[in-house]
């Protein structure tokens, strides 16, 4: 199966949390990694993470083999779905588009991207991932 991942889930990824199946391929828009250094940031400004554990995590997060994509068509149909959706910018739009394009499922829990998703794809829990 190919799955798009949103930040929190490379996150479990990446902290150990969710092993992944080695059936499984990653695809994600290229916003992912930054996302996910944002998920970080916060986390070391509200105390829940030191910054060396942020930064080995997000280390490990550029090591772990992910398709990113950011190409004209997944630029575009991020764009459609954002006006389509009248949404106010273009995050969940992204996630969205690569999994149309590009993949089987989106593995993610958060709830804005889930309920975002509505029939465009189906969903999976992250969890799925160590499945095969």
């Amino acid at each position: 199966m190919r799955y798009v991942i949103d930040a929190p889930t490379l996150l479990l990824i990446t902290s150990g949390e969710i092993a992944l199946h080695s059936s499984h391929t990653l695809v994600a828009p290229n916003r992912v990694l930054p996302d996910l250094l944002g998920i970080l940031l916060t986390e070391v400004r509200s105390g829940e993470r030191d910054e060396e554990d942020a930064l080995t995590l997000h280390t490990r997060a550029t090591e772990t083999k992910i398709r990113l994509l950011g190409d004209r068509v997944s630029r575009r149909t991020a764009w459609n779905l954002a006006r389509e959706h009248d949404w106010p910018e273009l995050r969940l739009a992204e996630y969205l588009a690569v999994a149309k394009l590009q993949a089987d499922a989106l593995a993610t829990s958060d709830d804005e991207l889930v309920r975002a998703a509505g029939s465009h794809v189906t969903v999976v829990e992250p969890a799925a991932l160590s499945q095969p």
